[in-house]
C-alpha cells in the first residue's frame, strides 16, 4: 500500500501546460512539493489554453517553469541539473491517435527521442521513482476484455500506440541497466476540466453549443473506459510511493520485470460507457440536443476499451470512481466559465 507522506519532494514534471501535466502539478503544489514544470507548447492545439494552465501554476512560489521541447536534449538535461529531481513524472509528448496518421513524424520526435532525453536524465540523476505515461492503445488488437498488465500488447493498431509501447520498452531496458525504479501508467481515455480540444468531449460541446454536427465515429457502436481526471491524479500520486522492486510481485495480477524495478499499471475503472450513451449525457448537461453525424470507424480505432484496475487498487487500495454524469457535469461548467459567449477564451 502506498504510503501517504514523502512530503515536500523535488518533482520534475514534463507537459505541465498539457491537460494532465497540469492537473498534476497542481495537486503536487497544493501538497507542498516543489515541482519543476517544463513544456514545449507546441501549437497541436490552441496555445492560448496551454498559457492559460500555466499561469495559474507559476501563482505558486514552489512552481518552477520552463520552456523547451523534450527532443532538445541540451536544455532538457539542463534543466533537470538545476531541479535536481527526487521524482520524475514524464507525461509530455505528442498525443493523440488519429493525428498519428497525419503527421507520425512527431511522434518519432517526441515519444522516442524525446522520452530518450527523459531516461539519459533518469541515469544521470537517479530519482527514487521515475514514472511515464502510457496509453490504453498499446493494448491495440487484444480482444480480451478487460485489458490486463500481464496481458501481451503486441499489436499496436498506430503509431501513436506503437510509440508509447517503444518507450515502455526503452525505459524497461534503462531500469534493468542502471536500476531505476520506474512506473509506466497506461491511461484511459482520460476527460475533465482543462481538457484538450481535439478529445471527444471538448469537440461534442463545443460543436453541440455552435449548433453545429458532431462526427460519432463506429455509428455510435464504440465503447470507452473513461476516467476522470482528478481520479487519474489521485491515482498517479498515489503509485509515486509505489516503489518497484525487481521480482518482487505484490499479487498474480503483478506486471513487475522479474529482471528490473520496473511495472506498468492501468489507470482506469474497468467501467466502459457506451459512445451514444456519453453523447447522451452531454446532451443533459447541455440542455440541448446534439445532431449526430454517424461515421464508419477509421484506421486505428478499436471498438472497446476496458481496463482492469486489480493491480491498481493493489497498491494503491483506489480506483478511478467518478461518474460519468459528475464528470461531464464538471467539464460542461468549467468550459461554460472558461470561453466566453463568442466562443473565445476569456482569459486570453
Amino acid at each position: 500500500m502506498a504510503e501517504n507522506g514523502d512530503e515536500g519532494m523535488r518533482f520534475l514534471v514534463t507537459g505541465t501546460a498539457g491537460f494532465i501535466g497540469f492537473h498534476l502539478a497542481r495537486r503536487l503544489l497544493s501538497d507542498g512539493h516543489e515541482v519543476y514544470g517544463v513544456d514545449g507548447f507546441t501549437p497541436y492545439y490552441d496555445v492560448r489554453l496551454k498559457t492559460a494552465r500555466h499561469s495559474l501554476l507559476e501563482k505558486s512560489p514552489a512552481f518552477h517553469p520552463k520552456v523547451a521541447l523534450l527532443e532538445d536534449a541540451e536544455a532538457m538535461s539542463a534543466f533537470a541539473d538545476e531541479a535536481a529531481p527526487e521524482v520524475i513524472v514524464h507525461l509530455a509528448g505528442q498525443a493523440g491517435v488519429r493525428y498519428s496518421l497525419e503527421n507520425p513524424r512527431a511522434y518519432v520526435d517526441a515519444n522516442l527521442v524525446g522520452s530518450f532525453n527523459i531516461l539519459e536524465i533518469a541515469h544521470k540523476h537517479k530519482p527514487r521513482h521515475l514514472l511515464l505515461a502510457s496509453t490504453s492503445s498499446v493494448y491495440g488488437g487484444n480482444t480480451k476484455m478487460p485489458f490486463a498488465e500481464i496481458d501481451k500488447a503486441d499489436s499496436p493498431l498506430t503509431l501513436y500506440a506503437a510509440s508509447k509501447k517503444a518507450m515502455e520498452e526503452l525505459a524497461h531496458s534503462y531500469a534493468h541497466l542502471w536500476n531505476i525504479p520506474t512506473t509506466a501508467f497506461r491511461f484511459f481515455t482520460v476527460y475533465g476540466p482543462w481538457g484538450r480540444p481535439d478529445m471527444a468531449l471538448f469537440k461534442f460541446v463545443s460543436a453541440t453549443l455552435a449548433g453545429k454536427p458532431i462526427d460519432v465515429y463506429g455509428e455510435g457502436r464504440m465503447e470507452r473506459d473513461f476516467t476522470y481526471v482528478e481520479d487519474l491524479v489521485e491515482a498517479i500520486v498515489g503509485l509515486t510511493s509505489c516503489i518497484p522492486k525487481a521480482g518482487e510481485a505484490v499479487s498474480v495480477h503483478d506486471s513487475i520485470s522479474s529482471v528490473a524495478p520496473f511495472r506498468v499499471v492501468n489507470i482506469g475503472g474497468g467501467q466502459p460507457v457506451g459512445l451514444l450513451e456519453f453523447i447522451k449525457t452531454i446532451e443533459r448537461c447541455l440542455g440541448r440536443d446534439a445532431k449526430l453525424n454517424m461515421l464508419p470507424m477509421q484506421p486505428g480505432d478499436v471498438t472497446s476499451t476496458s481496463a482492469s484496475p486489480d493491480l491498481l487498487v493493489k497498491l494503491t487500495g483506489q480506483r478511478p470512481h467518478t461518474s460519468i454524469n459528475t464528470g461531464v457535469s464538471r467539464f460542461v461548467k468549467w468550459y461554460l466559465d472558461y470561453h466566453g459567449p463568442d466562443g473565445e477564451p476569456r482569459n486570453a
